[in-house]
């Protein structure tokens, strides 16, 4: 099948049935884009969940050539996505990845066309990100010294890795990424990982510098002997953290410095985000700080922060108070 049949390959795990010839082009096609793009872990995943999904449908719809596909057919996978409850920015990134699966097949003379070319989600309403103000970001953050549960060696590494994640804005996997070697606190920086191994040098602030002083001080007391663990933050097990327990540890923290709501570290980077760009309106340097490859994904930030000025100017402005 050098034509790319696709039919049985259901989403039930690569050997469930599938063709031979159609796991191969699909397998090539994900090996390249990990080995060319250099992707995570995670978006490999979903890269790959997304076309399996795209085979299923063919599969249901007597399609057995990826040639066999059409623009109708594409139309008709958006329109499945979005009846099993998908939004538009989902389907937007499995149609992103049926685009470049065709792409791929096109180079390698295996189709004639790419039917997905010019297929578009629609547009959603994208949401603005939720932040923490700044007396909330200081109700997390400002722990009690004096209450000895503050003071343990778990405390004291939540509460570095809480005053990181809004000094730096680092990303979840960012953070878990860490290694030591990537600190300088002697010079106020670190060095950070992003997507696409992408690397940006970020400055940590004074209070998330005493912070990081305070967890690495007694960070040794969770490593094993002869342990040659590097990652920043790690465990009771003394191994490197895992992104699901920072999230568990600052929801904790969260509900005992009394928050309301779920507190993701992900909202701490938009806190840094949206705080930054209300006192210095740089957007470029949030973009640079936040590591987004694209302006346009920091200008959300910007809605946030008229946000805040239009609150404030319906508090202040004498012909701007609306009646009750």
């Amino acid at each position: 099948m050098r034509d790319g049949a696709v039919s049985g390959y259901h989403n039930h795990g690569v050997n469930s049935g599938v063709n031979p010839g159609a796991r191969e082009d699909l397998d090539r096609y994900l090996n390249h884009l990990a080995r060319t793009r250099r992707l995570s872990p995670h978006t490999h995943a979903a890269y790959t969940r997304d076309l399996r999904s795209l085979v299923v449908f063919c599969d249901r719809q007597g399609r057995d050539a990826w040639s066999a596909l059409t623009a109708h057919d594409v139309r008709g996978f958006a329109a499945a996505c979005h009846r099993q409850g998908l939004g538009g920015k989902s389907i937007q990134r499995r149609l992103s990845a049926v685009r470049g699966l065709f792409e791929f097949l096109l180079r390698e003379g295996l189709v004639g066309h790419n039917p997905a070319q010019d297929i578009r989600a629609p547009k959603s309403e994208r949401k603005l990100p939720a932040v923490l103000d700044v007396d909330q970001m200081g109700r997390l953050l400002d722990v009690d010294a004096a209450d000895p549960r503050t003071q343990t060696p778990l405390a004291l590494r939540d509460h570095a890795f809480m005053e990181l994640l809004y000094s730096s804005g680092l990303r979840l996997a960012e953070l878990t990424g860490l290694d030591l070697p990537a600190l300088d606190l002697a010079g106020g920086l670190v060095t950070v990982t992003g997507k696409g191994r992408k690397t940006r040098v970020v400055p940590v602030g004074r209070k998330a510098q005493v912070a990081l002083h305070d967890w690495l001080a007694i960070r040794n007391t969770l490593l094993p002997p002869g342990s040659d663990e590097l990652a920043v933050f790690v465990g009771r097990n003394g191994r490197r953290l895992s992104p699901r327990a920072v999230q568990q540890r600052l929801d904790l923290w969260a509900r005992r410095q009394g928050l309301d709501g779920h507190v993701h570290p992900h909202r701490l980077r938009h806190s840094f985000a949206s705080h930054l760009l209300e006192s210095s309106g740089d957007l470029r340097a949030v973009q640079e700080l936040l590591g987004h490859a694209d302006i346009s994904t920091t200008q959300i930030y910007t809605h946030l922060d008229f946000q805040h000025l239009a609150e404030v100017y319906d508090r202040a402005h004498p012909r701007a108070k609306r009646r009750k």
